[in-house]
């Protein structure tokens, strides 16, 4: 077995779209708004876009449609262009992707619609706490599925050139949807990017892996009844190969002495090849056979360690980022049952472990400085709390969180 990283196809990578669960939170520098202005440009570039997407199969009286309230909308620009990158751990990615609020409404979901996961999982094959971790992580459970016009937001983003070929690409898929009557150009919404639904499909994706569960006759993604999105997300990683059965991956314990050189995604053994070697189960345990499988270390030689399985890869169909396959299978870990990871992680450049962000955060706010959460997770309002701490202090001002400013905070 050879691991290797496979471009994204379902869903739109947290890199482009900005995803709060994503590898990396991406924050606008100010408040964005999608509302349409006049564009002299813009139009011109529509109306000669129709004759393209009449001459990729649809029909002039869908593109009409389609395009008759389309509108420019600078605040997807803006997002595209302006935003602040706060790149993300692995043991910050999965504070957000498998915090205690996720998890609890992910088993309450999972309890909520326990026939719809069991119907699903024994049509594709697919184990329902994979297709619960999916919906959590993409839109938590369908609250965030976004409220941005899908046609105008991707011919906006089409016209604006950065990425033309992939956004008329989507563009021309979204109006054969239309064109199909699964959703109205009024019920087309969902992120900046054009992802939609529960579970963030982005149109060519929804062309070729949607499906219609209840029979309605409409592959519906974009209603509050998830029953067509949680189908057709289990339709795709079925289509993508899932093994039933198989863990994403399995925390481990590593020998103290160990080869670096067999760590990596293309360096797979056979189970008994890794037990010879001294690799055990997170608890010392002897490991399960589950196939072939390869290890990484995300986080370093400092951090857990993990037998990853051909599920991981299948994850990584939705997005080949490796925190984003890790928080998927984390969380479906632990809406399964299971615990937190046992290995601590390594302190970040700074020397901050978790617990003292958190602890920061939580000085910060009492002082009355807003830091919009107290997860140990650092973004920009606990940046600009910092900085307005430093100042108030006659201190430097960095926005950093580091250990003499948690000292200064005693």
């Amino acid at each position: 077995m050879k691991m290797t990283r496979r471009a994204v196809v379902l869903g739109i990578p947290a890199v482009l779209w900005g995803c709060s669960a994503g590898p990396s939170v991406r924050q606008p520098a100010q408040q964005v708004t999608f509302s349409a202005v006049p564009n002299a440009g813009f139009d011109a570039w529509v109306e000669g876009f129709k004759s393209q997407a009449e001459a990729q199969g649809v029909s002039a009286l869908a593109v009409e449609s389609a395009f008759r309230s389309v509108g420019y909308l600078p605040g997807v620009i803006e997002k595209d262009r302006n935003q602040t990158e706060f790149a993300r751990s692995l043991q910050d990615y999965l504070a957000i992707t498998a915090s205690d609020a996720r998890i609890a409404m992910g088993r309450q979901v999972l309890q909520q619609y326990s026939g719809l996961f069991s119907a699903v999982e024994a049509k594709y094959g697919v184990e329902k706490q994979f297709v619960a971790a999916i919906w959590g992580v993409e839109s938590f459970y369908g609250a965030k599925r976004g409220t941005v016009p899908v046609v105008s937001a991707l011919a906006t983003l089409a016209y604006d050139g950065r990425r033309r070929q992939f956004f008329e690409g989507q563009l021309v898929a979204a109006l054969k949807i239309l064109q199909n009557g699964d959703v109205g150009v009024a019920g087309m919404t969902g992120s900046w990017a054009g992802a939609m639904g529960h579970t963030q499909f982005i149109p060519t994706s929804y062309l070729a892996y949607a499906v219609d569960f209840n029979g309605d006759g409409r592959r519906d993604i974009w209603s509050d009844d998830p029953e067509d999105s949680l189908a057709s997300t289990a339709s795709y990683l079925s289509k993508a190969g899932w093994r039933f059965g198989q863990p994403w991956g399995v925390e481990v314990r590593l020998p103290g002495v160990f080869d670096p050189g067999l760590v990596g995604k293309s360096t797979a053994r056979a189970t008994s090849d890794w037990t010879a070697l001294g690799i055990a189960s997170a608890d010392g345990g002897r490991l399960a056979d589950h196939g072939d499988s390869a290890v990484i270390q995300p986080a370093g030689s400092a951090g857990p360690a993990f037998l990853i399985y051909h599920n991981f890869e299948v994850i990584g169909r939705y997005n080949n980022a490796d925190n984003y396959i890790i928080g998927v299978g984390h969380l479906s870990d632990r809406l399964a049952g299971g615990g937190a990871l046992q290995a601590a992680f390594p302190p970040d450049a700074n020397g901050m472990r978790l617990s003292d962000r958190v602890r920061l955060q939580q000085r910060l706010t009492a002082l009355g400085f807003d830091t919009g959460s107290m997860d140990g997770v650092l973004g920009p309002k606990t940046a600009a709390a910092i900085s307005e701490f430093q100042a108030k202090r006659g201190m430097t001002v960095t926005g950093i969180a580091t250990l003499d400013l948690l000292s200064a905070l005693t």
